[in-house]
């Protein structure tokens, strides 16, 4: 059987970005594993009209994490990143965002507005596209989720 690794560009729809809070971003592409890491290169959008490569699409979604960690549970002083409610980020290469997350709890005061807050900001991110966010109450959110950083700061071991 022939090789099939090769150095050309993936068409589109042959790659994805998969990461989970708090962990690495790695792209797969055809001839890629999940294990193999992007390479950091400059922050750029791709011209109207143009997909995003592989690359600009991880600089975006690390771009869409940042915008993350600056919205906060208004009862708990931790971003929402850190505190381990957002399941999954993906981005595809026409640069829409679309994000799972969950709340401490389907109770949460803030369960009406704070999507919303987080897709409104997400749609703001310089590069965006569309945003789109789902609300999930599977797997229920605990104290595990939280990153370690979070852990720190709330006191919990």
């Amino acid at each position: 059987m022939a090789d099939t690794k090769s150095d050309t560009p993936q068409p589109v729809g042959a790659a994805a970005l998969v990461a989970q809070a708090g962990g690495p971003v790695h792209s797969v592409a055809a001839s890629q594993t999940p294990d193999t890491p992007v390479a950091a290169a400059p922050e750029a959008a791709a011209a109207p009209g143009r997909p995003l490569t592989l690359v600009e699409a991880r600089n975006l979604k690390e771009r869409v994490i940042a915008v993350m960690k600056t919205i906060f549970d208004p009862e708990i002083p931790v971003n929402i990143y850190e505190l381990g409610m957002v399941y999954n980020i993906s981005v595809d290469l026409q640069a829409n965002v679309e994000v799972i997350m969950t709340l401490t709890s389907p109770a949460c005061p803030v369960a009406g507005s704070l999507p919303g807050e987080v897709q409104n900001k997400i749609k703001a991110t310089p590069g965006v596209n569309n945003a789109k966010v789902n609300l999930v109450w599977q797997p229920p959110w605990n104290k595990d989720m939280m990153s370690e950083a979070a852990k720190l700061q709330l006191n919990i071991a």
